[in-house]
């Protein structure tokens, strides 16, 4: 399947394109449509089948360029995968002027404090920082519309389940 038959704005289109994107992989095909009529979605896949591109499109799709406020949360295991999955969105949503976020541990908190006053539509980052921010008010979930839990197997691996919870 085309990413062009998924009914995907032209922003996005445009972005899937410049990326080198055409054929959909199996994931993005079986989870992009269900997502985007706003059903609960559970996938899995192997590593490089495009499993952020099947999450992070219909979120993006969903973000309301205009709203200023918090729209989507992705939770990760790892600093690593928040950052590629930052990178990732905002690649991919840079033609919807969508302003993507990263908190993680290990980074300066009051750097992401600032960041965070920028109000971003989407936020990814690890359990431990997001609660950290959570319990500063400076992360505030009332209007999150998506959430993301990326290797949610791995989180509860990692002993995450807690803190998850908690988010």
């Amino acid at each position: 399947m085309k990413f062009k038959d998924l009914e995907l704005s032209s922003e996005l289109l445009t972005s899937v394109e410049r990326a080198g994107f055409e054929e959909a992989t199996p994931i993005q095909e079986a989870t992009i449509p269900l997502a985007l009529a706003g059903r609960d979605v559970i996938g899995q896949a192997q590593t490089g089948t495009g499993k952020t591109a099947a999450f992070g499109l219909p979120m993006l799709e969903k973000i309301d360029p205009t709203n200023q406020q918090l729209q989507g949360l992705v939770i990760a295991p790892t600093r690593e995968l928040a950052i590629q999955t930052q990178e990732e969105l905002y690649r991919l949503g840079k033609d919807k002027k969508i302003r993507v976020q990263a908190v993680y541990g290990g980074a300066d908190i009051g750097r992401q404090i600032r960041q965070l006053k920028d109000r971003p539509h989407i936020v990814v980052g690890t359990p431990g920082r997001m609660l950290d921010h959570i319990n500063r008010h400076t992360l505030k979930l009332g209007t999150v519309e998506t959430l993301v839990l990326d290797e949610a197997d791995e989180m509860l691996n990692m002993g995450f389940l807690e803190d998850i919870e908690k988010i």
